[in-house]
């Protein structure tokens, strides 16, 4: 089983009205070692029980062979856990943490299109792959991030995806913005499952039916629907990989 251990609080940025980016240094370590895509899990002074204390996050960051990683954290109107984080946790406390873990990962090789569909803070497992990709030159098909968010003002990393669109060899970043009329020239007006749809149908279209693999994060009814969709529009559920928040 993995251990527990202290992180310090190193750096806190606003990220957007409702979140913020929490950078962490992990004692006892000068590289902390994961794979992009996994998550750690904070335990919390927020509950007497153990279980209640646990909050799990997906490391926003790609593996650059330091100690510090970040974490992007919406504040969650009546959660324990995040008014904590966001109301308590200042630069230099300590939090208790464990990890890294899961299996939401890269294909070891990336023969396939890959699909990355999520919403606001679930955007940060596939920033920390499409970041690992680009840095360590990692030969890939297609990839397509579609990112669902309401406004410009919550579109997370925004510059760093649109410059990474210019960086990065077939990569098309798809931002979506539900409730803003001002989508600018970066973002499409509407909702992310009809931009994903679009996307996945014209891959069909063009590629004659090649294969691909799609990656889901965000809160269950996205991913229930879009898991749906994928599978009705002719995609094998193997190929649908899941991380559910909330």
């Amino acid at each position: 089983m993995l251990q527990w251990q202290t992180g310090k609080v190193v750096e806190i940025l606003q990220a957007s009205p409702t979140t913020k980016r929490f950078f962490v240094a992990v004692d006892d370590t000068n590289n902390f070692v994961f794979e992009p895509g996994q998550f750690v899990t904070l335990d919390l002074p927020i509950h007497e029980q153990k279980n209640k204390r646990w909050r799990s996050y997906s490391i926003a960051s790609h593996p650059n062979g330091t100690n510090i990683i970040e974490l992007v954290i919406v504040l969650l109107e009546g959660g324990a856990g995040t008014t904590y984080l966001f109301n308590e946790v200042n630069v230099g406390d300590t939090l208790n943490l464990r990890g890294p873990a899961g299996v939401f990962i890269l294909p070891k090789i990336m023969e396939k299109d890959l699909f990355f569909i999520c919403t606001g803070t679930g955007v940060a497992p596939f920033r920390s792959m499409i970041k690992h990709i680009h840095n360590n030159k990692i030969s890939h098909q297609n990839i397509y991030l579609v990112f669902g968010c309401r406004t410009n003002s919550d579109c997370l990393y925004k510059d760093e995806f649109l410059e990474l669109q210019n960086s990065v060899s077939n990569f098309t970043y798809l931002p979506c913005l539900s409730r803003d009329e001002d989508c600018h020239h970066f973002a499409k007006k509407g909702y992310v499952h009809n931009a994903y749809t679009d996307v996945i149908n014209a891959h069909k279209v063009n590629n004659e039916n090649k294969p691909a693999q799609f990656y889901l994060c965000g809160w269950k009814n996205m991913i229930d629907e879009a898991k749906h969709r994928i599978i009705e529009l002719g995609f094998d559920k193997k190929d649908i990989h899941l991380e559910l928040y909330g």
